[in-house]
């Protein structure tokens, strides 16, 4: 059943303040029926990248008809736009700063607005605070049924902000991954899509190597991992990860986000 009473939020503003909180206080006062579900409100401050992979792996999991509030926002009050649009039968609120790349490359947007209605705002918005003055405003509004089309300036949905997205290349006859994300487990997930995962995983040759360690192992489930040693597994969200039974991979092999992972043991497609 489609509903606009459904609202998902996801922030870098942590817990420790009353960001999020002053937020949903916003959205309540506009529509006091809604739910509110935290997807997460502990991105690496400033990180859109993480921000967007984290979106990237959440919102088909909510039904039509929710809305998307993400801020993840570096570049608030700058003259990046403040935008919502509709895709895949969800809206997506939040800054134009490729927050909303991997959603755009998955699903193409119908209808977009610059949320510039100063009726759809709070009186003076702060230059500083856009998640409380401007986008939690307009998420309120879209669930007491207000009209996207009312928020703002319609605005091209070809225009909106797409950040190069990464991705695993061929280079000196191996596959040379890149850290995508690390999750709170300590799980380094790569830029291999599914079937180049597929691909790896059933190949016994395939390995990976950071710097003078190799990871040879391949396995199904956390649970498989050979003690005190890493092992190469397909994520939950399709991609290729490496893990640490019962500890942190990140931790044991020293990699941040962006570091490179080489895959070697595959047949080069040229």
């Amino acid at each position: 059943m489609e509903t606009k009473s459904l609202i998902a939020l996801l922030t870098d503003f942590g817990q420790q303040d009353s960001y999020v909180g002053v937020m949903k206080g916003v959205i309540l006062s506009l529509a006091p029926q809604v739910t509110l579900v935290d997807l997460a409100n502990a991105v690496p401050p400033q990180d859109v990248l993480t921000g967007a992979w984290i979106l990237h792996t959440s919102w088909r999991y909510f039904p039509e008809g929710t809305i998307m509030l993400a801020v993840v926002d570096p570049g608030v009050g700058s003259s990046r736009r403040a935008i919502a649009f509709q895709a895949a039968g969800r809206t997506f609120v939040g800054p134009d700063n490729g927050l909303f790349s991997y959603v755009l490359a998955a699903a193409a947007p119908e209808q977009a607005v610059a949320l510039d209605n100063p009726a759809y705002q709070l009186p003076s918005p702060s230059p500083t605070f856009h998640g409380r003055d401007i986008f939690a405003p307009a998420v309120g509004n879209l669930a007491a049924g207000v009209a996207l089309a009312k928020l703002g300036t319609a605005i091209k949905p070809s225009s909106l902000v797409r950040l190069p997205l990464p991705r695993a290349v061929w280079r000196g006859g191996a596959l040379v991954a890149h850290v995508l994300h690390i999750d709170a487990f300590g799980n380094v997930i790569l830029d291999v899509d599914p079937a180049q995962t597929d691909e790896i995983l059933r190949n016994s040759a395939a390995e990976a190597l950071v710097g003078w360690r190799r990871i040879v192992e391949h396995v199904r489930t956390y649970a498989e991992g050979p003690a005190n040693e890493c092992a190469l597994l397909r994520d939950s969200s399709g991609q290729l990860a490496i893990i640490l039974r019962g500890g942190s991979a990140a931790q044991m092999l020293h990699l941040r986000r962006g570091d490179e992972v080489r895959i070697t043991g595959l047949r080069s497609p040229v």
